[in-house]
């Protein structure tokens, strides 16, 4: 089976040009998987250490879902099962097993949780946080108000280089899940706030010789790429000094940012666009935090409301 692993993330690597995030996802979920079956007596003869894949059944799946039950979220399960479904619907393609024992297997109920995000005022405290006259708080701000800006994830925005974004145009280009290439506008604060780090990023860049045509955008004090969680501690630390009650992460910027658009009366259409998601579905529960909107709406305009 191990074996087969390593086949399945070169699979989703080269010809579904996955991210790396995925697939290191992918490789963790199976590789508990694979332990545990091992455990479970579905083990390989000939292989010290292995499992033999057309031992295992719907049962084996159910048995390794129940035994994280109590320690895992629902929606971790689920994404633990999606990776098996993928792993043996690849094995069948490929001809090394006639079924697939995962798609019998029901998906655990996820509970409907609302994203989490700032209201517009504690946004905008949050974006003054930084200090914009030295050169580590003109990044901070840079990074946050890109963030709140074009609603991008915390990946698509480590993941920025020079020639990404068009000044004078006012665009940024940003390549999201499975390296799909989309183009969101930029704020007029956003782009100011780039303005002011970008020559301090490059002085810094000189500094320690790392100066070239793709030149990462947000940087740390060494003049290397940022990592995401780089990104979560600086939001962090704002957030902290800001004094704001709520805590919300990269992501939940994003959640920010499609909720004010939508309370603004932006179509869900465009901001399905901006936010680059393939299904409309995912966009439609944004729709759920703006209910506190229609309600003061509501009260305000209907005649029998008071």
């Amino acid at each position: 089976m191990k074996e087969l692993i390593e086949k399945f993330l070169e699979h989703l690597r080269v010809e579904r040009n996955a991210s790396a995030h995925t697939i290191r996802g992918y490789a963790s979920d199976l590789e508990q998987f694979r332990n545990f079956l091992y455990s479970f007596g579905v083990r390989q003869e000939g292989k010290k250490g292995d499992v033999a894949v057309d031992k295992i059944d719907h049962l084996a799946i159910r048995a390794f879902l129940s035994h994280l039950y109590r320690e895992k979220k629902k929606s971790s399960l689920a994404r633990k099962l999606a990776a098996q479904r993928s792993f043996f619907r690849y094995l069948v393609d490929e001809g090394v097993l006639r079924q697939s024992p995962a798609e019998i297997v029901a998906t655990p109920k996820l509970e409907k949780r609302l994203p989490s995000f700032l209201p517009v005022d504690e946004a905008f405290s949050l974006m003054e946080a930084p200090d914009p006259k030295t050169t580590w708080g003109s990044r901070d701000r840079a990074i946050l108000e890109t963030l709140y800006s074009c609603g991008i994830r915390v990946s698509e925005l480590v993941g920025l280089s020079d020639g990404d974004i068009d000044f004078h145009l006012g665009i940024l280009r940003v390549y999201g899940k499975g390296g799909k290439e989309r183009v969101v506008p930029v704020g007029a604060k956003a782009v100011e706030a780039l303005l002011e780090y970008l020559p301090r990023r490059d002085e810094i860049l000189a500094q320690r010789k790392r100066t070239g045509p793709r030149a990462p955008l947000f940087i740390n004090p060494r003049g290397t790429r940022l990592t995401t969680r780089s990104v979560a501690r600086i939001l962090l630390r704002h957030i902290l000094r800001s004094g704001l009650l709520r805590k919300v992460s990269p992501h939940g910027l994003r959640h920010t940012f499609a909720t004010h658009l939508l309370d603004a009366g932006a179509d869900l259409r465009v901001i399905q666009e901006l936010l680059g998601h393939v299904s409309l579905s995912t966009t439609q529960r944004y729709t759920h935090v703006s209910v506190d909107k229609l309600m003061e709406v509501y009260d305000k305009a209907h005649p029998r409301a008071r």
